[in-house]
């Protein structure tokens, strides 16, 4: 490889655009990741992006329960309305 090739073209962790950012840790959580890395052999930039990733899922997906349950709420007499009007197919079944 050239050596005038950039690192960040060489890096397996960079599938595609990506930037660097500055965080600033509490100083236990920042013993406390260092232990993590340290323990799963893993860099801490890893961890982190893990982390993110998993706290934007996790929001996500309350995001998509609450939308729901609003439009369950929403929809609450109409989904009664049909029940009803079904409750006598379901006992020609029995």
């Amino acid at each position: 490889m050239a050596a005038s090739q950039s690192k960040k073209t060489r890096s397996p962790l960079r599938t595609g655009a990506s930037r660097k950012i500055i965080v600033e840790f509490p100083d236990a959580l920042y013993q406390e990741t260092q232990r993590t890395v340290a323990e799963l052999s893993i860099k801490r930039s890893a961890l982190i992006r893990d982390a993110v990733s998993e706290y934007l899922r996790r929001l996500r997906h309350r995001k998509l329960a609450r939308e729901l349950a609003e439009g369950y709420r929403a929809n609450a007499e109409l989904n009664r309305t049909v029940s009803d009007e079904f409750k006598y197919v379901d006992a020609e079944n029995v």
